[in-house]
């Protein structure tokens, strides 16, 4: 899958460990880029489906079209399809295995 980052600095700290540490710790920074590598590898958003520990799904509320993974509790990885247009099943849901392309825009407790 292609993945894409919201800002300069997001992109560095989804890229650079030396720098992923000194922003976000060690076992954060480690986290972070396990699951852009995992991110990476997928043909598409349905394979993250297929790793329990990630718990890939989507958000609801206020974050509604969004999607998350696990970092480090309480802490979750967030992105949208980055597709245009974004791949919807008939009943107007996200079609997971359409998705070849996301956009992280933020590190967040969600909770």
């Amino acid at each position: 899958m292609t993945v894409y980052f919201k800002s300069a600095k997001l992109q560095r700290i989804g890229s650079e460990q030396k720098y992923a540490v000194k922003q976000i710790g060690a076992e954060m920074a480690k986290k972070l880029g396990q699951r852009v590598m995992e991110l990476a590898a997928a043909e598409t958003l349905a394979d993250l489906s297929r790793l329990p520990p990630t718990r890939c799904h989507e958000l609801t509320g206020n974050r509604l079209g969004q999607l998350s993974v696990d970092l480090v509790h309480p802490y979750r990885l967030l992105f949208i399809p980055a597709d245009d247009p974004v791949p919807c099943k008939p009943d107007g849901g996200l079609d997971w295995s359409r998705v070849t392309a996301v956009e992280i825009i933020e590190i967040a407790d969600t909770h």
